[in-house]
């Protein structure tokens, strides 16, 4: 039941994200949970290779790589997932920022409700 909680309040945050910034569009709900469904694919394929692959550029920076892999992956969801279109790295990068934000405190939450 988490899981699917968690689904939904991320697919609102992405209808979200995409009201308060320029440049990020989606087409509704459904193209909302899709792109969640695809982000936590990438998540757990493409996201760990691509961290190792960057991972001195990540030391040298002090984590902050971090973020442009972010906003990358994000971008690479929007290419995949019909109904969401970003336009322009900047549009991507704010976007990402905001729904890993977003994503830690729905995390955070779905824990204290645990407990």
């Amino acid at each position: 039941m988490n899981l699917i909680l968690k689904w939904v309040i991320l697919a609102l945050i992405i209808m979200l994200i995409a009201w308060l910034i320029p440049g990020i569009t989606i087409s509704g709900f459904v193209s909302a949970l899709i792109v969640v469904a695809i982000l936590g694919l990438v998540n757990i394929f493409i996201r760990p290779i691509v961290q190792f692959i960057s991972l001195p550029l990540n030391i040298l920076t002090l984590g902050l790589f971090s973020l442009i892999i972010n906003a990358l992956l994000f971008i690479l969801v929007a290419k995949f997932s019909p109904g969401f279109q970003i336009e322009g790295f900047w549009s991507g990068f704010f976007g990402a920022l905001i729904l890993s934000i977003a994503s830690t405190l729905t995390d955070k939450i779905t824990l204290f409700k645990k407990q």
